[in-house]
């Protein structure tokens, strides 16, 4: 869906005709890992395990599902295996995991991919694709959810879309499992956001740049890619070569300084990606949107359909 007066309904495809000469594209290049395991507790217990990133060889922050909350101090075993977790401390929504082997070595054995909560099925061997971009960089294999929107990109039309003389620049935002949290609070500036590791380099800074300096517009494919960006501005007033954390929360009210147009899919209501949406295309904006998206059967999150938003202002 292109979000426009009036909207119209197109294949992704189409994007290339939206895009001209000039314009810079910027993809986040992050890949996703096996970071889902299975283990049990000593009483045969299941416990479900999303591994968010690696501390070292031996910790990990991850998510835990199991029947009954774990404790600190707690012990289990992965299935099938002679591997020990121990629980070492509590950490918001998280848990610091201490592995009895290294942590690579259980991922690339054990490891599953690791589907979004709302697709309740285990995931599939056809996953390992489907659930990654064409342009995600093997050495930036440590994300626990895909930048979703980069998923309808094909190797044929990005090959289009350079050839209309499209500029492409990349960044890495290492997406956590936060980025599913619902907003709890009612007063929403006291969500707390999850931090993640983002990476920008000098070559990519430049490109970004030279766009901005020239008024070529640039189109973000995805919140990530986004929130990136913006980020980087927020922390410098400027675009420079950056590896850090951020946990900027963008909702209505923020002022864009980087993203001029942005490539995103259908989110959940209550995310802090749903106010992103509507801080950068304008809340009735994204409402109605919405509204012809159900009119019209578009599918929703991750493996759902596409909406291209124009800044409002």
């Amino acid at each position: 869906m292109v979000v426009d007066n009036p909207f119209l309904d197109k294949s992704f495809s189409d994007l290339t005709d939206f895009l001209q000469s000039g314009d810079l594209l910027v993809l986040n290049d992050t890949k996703v890992f096996n970071a889902r395991l299975e283990a049990q507790k000593a009483s045969g217990g299941k416990v479900e395990l999303l591994i968010e990133r690696k501390i070292d060889e031996h910790n990990a922050l991850a998510l835990t599902k199991s029947n009954r909350p774990l404790k600190v101090s707690d012990k289990i075993q992965l299935l099938d295996s002679n591997v020990v977790v121990e629980i070492i401390r509590k950490d918001g929504y998280l848990s610091l995991l201490r592995f009895s082997k290294k942590i690579d070595d259980i991922l690339k054995e054990k490891g599953s991919i690791p589907l979004p909560p709302y697709i309740d099925r285990p995931s599939e061997e056809s996953d390992k694709s489907r659930y990654q971009t064409v342009y995600a960089n093997e050495n930036h294999k440590r994300s626990a959810a895909a930048p979703t929107a980069g998923l309808h990109f094909d190797d044929e039309l990005l090959k289009k879309i350079i050839d209309k003389g499209v500029k492409i620049a990349t960044v890495t935002l290492d997406i956590g499992i936060g980025t599913f949290k619902p907003i709890q609070e009612t007063d929403i500036k006291k969500h707390e956001m999850h931090s993640e590791k983002i990476y920008l380099s000098s070559p990519n800074a430049k490109a970004i740049n030279e766009a901005l300096d020239s008024e070529s517009r640039i189109f973000c494919v995805g919140t990530t890619s986004l929130r990136c960006l913006e980020s980087i501005h927020q922390k410098f007033g400027q675009i420079k070569s950056f590896e850090g954390e951020t946990d900027i929360f963008i909702y209505p009210g923020f002022e864009f300084k980087v993203a001029d147009y942005l490539v995103t899919n259908f989110h959940l209501p209550k995310t802090t990606l749903l106010l992103l949406v509507s801080a950068f295309s304008g809340l009735e904006n994204i409402k109605t949107a919405y509204k012809h998206a159900i009119k019209k059967e578009y599918r929703f999150f991750s493996y759902g359909d596409a909406m291209l938003l124009k800044r409002k202002g």
